[in-house]
């Protein structure tokens, strides 16, 4: 690869993973294409040389935001497939998640948003989903794969909605509460 071309590639990863991080921040709508390539560091005009349109940097940021999780965990030399249930919820419904939203998971920061956003996106999301539900399955127990696959969607949507409730929460304590009534259900759910 050239040297313009290894230049666009990693201004093009630039844009993408402030976009991730200050979606997860501020919502899809909250902050705009001249507001993220200003924060990147650019011009809105350099924007069109890396997307067609601003749905498909979202889905590109929205992509990332998924990724992140695996990417961290294997910086961390942790293989997700050794975790148990109860270090998903230690990491997940905790409260370095509830207050840093723009490294967290897309679905505790944008559940709402990407229901309304494009098919894209929303094709994005539908893997995700299915991705942490066959993980959080292969941790569940359950006297078939049915009932794992049931318990690993309750347990994904209680994780999503717990930390989206302890975020809304200006009472610390009520915060601290439904955080730990989450990780302990979630924890529980492969006895």
């Amino acid at each position: 690869m050239g040297r313009s071309q290894l230049e666009k590639q990693k201004t093009h990863e630039k844009i993408v993973e402030t976009a991730s991080k200050r979606l997860r921040e501020e919502g899809l709508e909250g902050i705009g294409v001249a507001d993220l390539m200003k924060e990147a560091g650019l011009t809105v005009g350099g924007f069109y040389k890396h997307f067609a349109s601003r749905d498909d940097l979202v889905a590109e940021a929205i992509q990332s935001a998924f990724d992140s999780w695996g990417r961290k965990l294997e910086a961390e030399g942790v293989n997700p497939a050794e975790m148990t249930a109860a270090d998903v919820a230690d990491r997940y419904v905790s409260a370095y998640h509830r207050d840093n939203p723009g490294e967290g998971c897309p679905f505790a920061a944008l559940t709402s948003d990407i229901s309304r956003s494009g098919e894209k996106a929303r094709g994005i999301a539908t893997d995700g989903l299915r991705r942490n539900f066959a993980s959080l399955a292969s941790k569940a127990a359950g006297a078939d794969d049915r009932e794992r696959r049931r318990r690993a969607i309750m347990a994904f949507a209680m994780m999503t909605g717990g930390v989206g409730l302890a975020r809304i929460s200006s009472d610390e304590e009520l915060s601290a509460e439904i955080l730990a009534t989450v990780r302990d259900f979630v924890a529980g759910i492969d006895k």
